[in-house]
């Protein structure tokens, strides 16, 4: 979506953007695809914070997304393009020839009035989704599937998108936004195209307030701690870190430090990482 910026008749309003929602042609969700959202303030089951400088926040309907993409063979109509509030990216209605409406993550390009489908047999085309053993190598992607059947997980984000570098034998390899170049299973699905709304990413807050509306509260830094309170607290005035490196408040390094499992399964399916 085209961004908007405002005039600077409050200092929170200076250099403040916005979404113009030119694309979105509706502001009434689908109630049948409607679920209610509890917020949990970064809390587990447990009722602990496992997530900090979470809570607050607007209230939001959670909308039911097909990540599965499996109803083949049959012809999709694009009904709307809506908001979400749960992504950065927008979303689709789907009305089905059977009668069967649902969302899915809009890719750029798509208008009202597009067909899809999904399936082996699905052309390639901008909104089918299909195996990746049937997309040509060089095909832009988003939604890959890692597990058959299980729904996308890679590749959702407003304005992202892979591309298939090959196939080798039962894998195929994918590059993916990052720069990591993976083999993932020739029977997963993946959606043709890159996420819409790629202007997301030039959005500027702009005042601390619209922040809290995200359900993203203030975060204090480490040195401006007391010394038990945080690594890095402490000192006269503004002092240095004193340690080697950065470290957590719980005294974990935080940079420089690797801390995905060596002994993960699906590491030898990693061809180049992210990092050089």
């Amino acid at each position: 979506m085209p961004i908007k910026t405002y005039k600077p008749i409050t200092n929170g309003r200076r250099n403040m953007t916005g979404y113009d929602f030119s694309e979105i042609t509706t502001n009434k969700p689908e109630k049948s695809l409607l679920e209610s959202k509890k917020q949990r303030a970064g809390r587990n089951a447990q009722g602990k914070i496992t997530v900090r400088h979470r809570g607050g926040g607007h209230k939001r309907a959670y909308r039911v997304i097909d990540f599965k993409r499996n109803k083949d063979g049959v012809i999709g109509t694009i009904a709307t393009i809506e908001y979400d509030p749960n992504r950065t990216a927008n979303i689709a209605l789907v009305h089905y020839e059977d009668g069967v409406k649902t969302y899915i993550l809009a890719p750029r390009g798509i208008k009202v009035g597009d067909k899809i489908e999904s399936g082996e047999n699905a052309d390639i085309k901008l909104g089918n989704a299909l195996p990746l053993e049937h997309i040509p190598v060089g095909t832009v992607v988003h939604n890959i599937e890692m597990k058959p059947g299980k729904g996308g997980q890679l590749v959702r984000s407003a304005g992202a998108s892979a591309q298939v570098l090959g196939h080798e034998g039962k894998y195929t390899l994918v590059r993916l936004a990052s720069g990591e170049v993976r083999m993932i299973l020739s029977t997963c699905r993946a959606t043709i195209g890159t996420v819409g709304n790629e202007q997301h990413e030039l959005i500027n807050i702009g005042k601390a307030g619209r922040s809290r509306w995200l359900s993203k509260r203030s975060h204090v830094r480490g040195s401006a701690m007391n010394p038990n309170d945080h690594p890095h607290g402490g000192g006269e005035g503004r002092a240095p870190i004193g340690r080697p490196s950065p470290m957590s408040p719980w005294g974990k390094k935080t940079m420089g430090v690797k801390t995905r499992n060596a002994k993960k399964k699906s590491s030898k399916l990693i061809i180049r990482g992210r990092k050089k």
